[in-house]
């Protein structure tokens, strides 16, 4: 995550093409929506079942939204719209797996979808407006300044709230890695029978927790056990490094990062996607 993606070969056309993590996981995440498509849009009935349900709302849902940003007019984005912001999410959903890279904690990803936009509405102003009112805009040197910086922008917010994210997650495990090696040494130094003891501490304190409903003992008693077993194993030489105070913190971290905040990330981009391309897209004179 911090040293950027993984490299796992590279392919000898072309002075060499680089297959990174982030290439693989694009493309997983390219197959999975493809599948789910063709799995949810065959066999439609004209009494639908659950899950029939489930997807024509979200349709629905995609197609008001496009409509009350866009306008009616523009609904032909809506598959576009959507393809986009399924893909920001299952490509930030995917690096909860542990062993693949989300794609949009890599540049490429999100400047990619962001210089998608630009060339868009440049394209949709050159379609309405001519290319003769395209290149009049310029005229302006800040007319220009803006559009550089408008995929540059798009790009970076999305990609430094989860590439942040990622490596705060990452530092945070290392940190509280170091800390849980050192508390397990200190118990493991004293002994089996201090490392047994520490362990029924942990067990009784958590008990009591439940006993009484408090949900620091819950915390504390769970936290305490975990190190005494954890201390406990390794003197008896069964298991060694078990980074006990890494365990739930950064899962939580994790959660919100990759759901809530990329939940939130691929939303943003969608939305000001739509509103670059609407402006680009002006309804017919006639409406």
């Amino acid at each position: 995550m911090i040293n950027g993606p993984k490299i796992y070969f590279t392919i000898p056309i072309l002075g060499g093409i680089p297959i990174t993590a982030t290439a693989v996981s694009s493309f997983l995440v390219t197959v999975i929506l493809c599948v789910a498509g063709v799995l949810l849009g065959r066999n439609l009935k004209k009494r639908p079942g659950r899950m029939q349900v489930l997807t024509e709302k979200g349709v629905g849902m995609l197609y008001d939204l496009v409509e009350s940003t866009m306008g009616k007019h523009n609904s032909y984005w809506t598959p576009y719209i959507g393809a986009l912001f399924l893909s920001s999410i299952l490509g930030t959903l995917i690096g909860m797996t542990g062993f693949l890279r989300s794609t949009t904690s890599d540049l490429s990803t999100t400047l990619t979808w962001a210089i998608m936009t630009s060339f868009l509405c440049w394209g949709c102003t050159i379609k309405n407006a001519g290319i003769g009112a395209f290149l009049k805009n310029y005229i302006n040197p800040m007319n220009i300044i803006s559009d550089i910086a408008q995929p540059v922008s798009m790009a970076f917010r999305h990609f430094g709230n989860i590439m942040g994210g990622g490596v705060l997650t990452s530092l945070l495990y290392m940190a509280l890695s170091s800390v849980s090696a050192i508390v397990i040494g200190l118990i493991r130094s004293n002994g089996l029978v201090v490392s047994i003891i520490v362990f029924a501490i942990g067990v009784a304190l958590l008990a009591f927790g439940f006993l009484k409903k408090k949900l620091a003992a819950k915390i504390f008693g769970a936290l305490i056990a975990l190190l005494g077993l954890a201390s406990t194993l390794e003197v008896l030489g069964t298991v060694t490094g078990i980074p006990v105070l890494a365990l739930g913190i950064p899962g939580v971290l994790s959660i919100y990062f990759d759901l809530f905040s990329g939940f939130v990330q691929a939303l943003v981009f969608s939305l000001l996607t739509m509103v670059y391309v609407g402006m680009a897209c002006p309804p017919p004179e006639g409406e």
